[in-house]
């Protein structure tokens, strides 16, 4: 029993290094577009969401249900070590994407880790394949697009709204609203992503006889997991909210209002059904739909085809990892032991690689002049190369100017010259 004890709490601390990297992976989801758009200053921003952070976790307990009890069968024979090879996959893939500046799905990450580890260690019989299909993979598809579609919508009604007004004038206006639909995010994304680990340290305590099936999460698993969540989201992650910010299209303020209105709206909704789905992609998908929205906005489908690359491999990538893993941590302690020092020493490498172009609250609104190199993003190009034909972004200051200083961006640019050219006299 001193085993089973000790090793709990090893799954509970990763579990807990798991929210952390949740927080700073996902902050850009609500607060991307708030800094990109000069609304709230970097650390202010971050200080903010991860304060609503914790807020929301204490709001519902239906997604760490669909966790605990939903995907995975705790009597199917789950031990506590494939809850810790789970985990293990979930925790690699989430900062090397992080590494590579790319938002991919921490909650993706997460049930691909569990399906792999439960998979090498007891087989189908421990994965409710429905469970997986309707609360997982069908929202996957379907968030991004809802979302993005409302956002598009909501952009197009906000200019059209405001077609007779000078945009400076409003700007102070739609800046609020930034910040307050940025909050509720914020709000949103403690309500969904926190209780994924709340789910996951129930399970764990489930598997270890030390609570009965079907327990809603205790207290002190809420609290622990609201921290840690918090934590890592003031800690920034960076290099996400670049790519989110600056990185997909030139986000103004009523872009930003109308995309986060959009994302928090869907994401509560999606809490409230016990839908497991990812922050990440619903706000990246209203991102894409706001670039779509304004007229002459540009979206760089360069970069959003590897994110949906990565979201992709999200869950095959962080299965393969956590099999692996699991395979390792099923032959007894010394398995556990060389599972945990190479993960330990995996992150290190990643946080060693990252000091090389670091990227911080003095920098994140700098449009990066390429995409971050790597054996991560080699592979997604592989995978979604560029587009041929697509413009390179634009600078901050073409964007201010509009479509038109941007002939790349301009679809009648060049039968514009060409026609020029026929006309010019010799």
């Amino acid at each position: 029993m001193e085993h089973i004890t000790l090793l709990i709490g090893i799954v509970i601390v990763t579990a807990l290094v798991f929210d952390f990297t949740n927080g700073f992976h996902d902050t850009a989801n609500a607060m991307a577009t708030t800094i990109s758009t000069g609304a709230l200053r970097p650390k202010t921003a971050v200080a903010m969401s991860a304060v609503l952070n914790l807020v929301g976790a204490f709001l519902s307990v239906e997604v760490a249900k669909t966790i605990s009890g939903g995907i995975i069968d705790e009597s199917a024979g789950i031990r506590p070590e494939v809850i810790f090879a789970g985990l293990v996959g979930a925790i690699v893939w989430n900062l090397l994407t992080w590494l590579a500046g790319l938002p991919s799905s921490s909650s993706h990450a997460l049930f691909g880790g569990l399906i792999g580890a439960t998979l090498v260690s007891v087989g189908t019989s421990g994965v409710h394949g429905e469970a997986v299909v309707m609360k997982v993979l069908i929202p996957a598809v379907a968030a991004p697009v809802v979302a993005g579609l409302a956002a598009m919508a909501a952009t197009r009604l906000t200019y059209r709204l405001a077609r007779n007004r000078d945009e400076k004038d409003t700007a102070k206006g739609y800046r609020a609203g930034q910040i307050a639909s940025a909050a509720l995010v914020s709000l949103a994304h403690g309500t969904n992503d926190a209780q994924k680990t709340m789910g996951v340290i129930t399970l764990a305590l489930i598997t270890g006889g030390v609570v009965a099936p079907h327990t809603d999460p205790p207290l002190w698993v809420i609290v622990s997991a609201g921290l840690a969540i918090a934590l890592g989201t003031y800690l920034g992650g960076w290099r996400i909210i670049r790519t989110m910010g600056k990185g997909l299209t030139d986000i103004r303020p009523p872009q930003g209002f109308a995309a986060q209105t959009g994302a928090a709206a869907t994401i509560l909704a999606s809490s409230h059904l016990g839908f497991a789905l990812s922050t990440t992609q619903v706000c990246s998908g209203s991102v894409m739909g706001s670039g779509l929205g304004r007229k002459g906005g540009v979206v760089r489908w360069s970069t959003a085809g590897r994110m949906v690359a990565a979201w992709g491999l999200t869950l095959p990538a962080a299965g393969l990892v956590a099999a692996g893993a699991a395979f390792l941590a099923g032959r007894g302690d010394w398995g556990v032991a060389t599972v945990a020092v190479l993960g330990l020493a995996v992150c290190g490498a990643i946080w060693v690689a990252s000091r090389r172009k670091p990227v911080d609250h003095t920098n994140v609104n700098e449009v990066p002049a390429a995409e971050p190199a790597g054996v991560v993003t080699a592979a997604l190009q592989a995978v979604s190369p560029p587009p041929a034909g697509i413009p390179a972004p634009r600078t901050p200051e073409a964007a201010d100017a509009g479509p038109e200083a941007d002939g790349a961006a301009t679809p009648t640019a060049p039968a514009a010259r060409r026609a020029e050219a026929a006309t010019a006299t010799p």
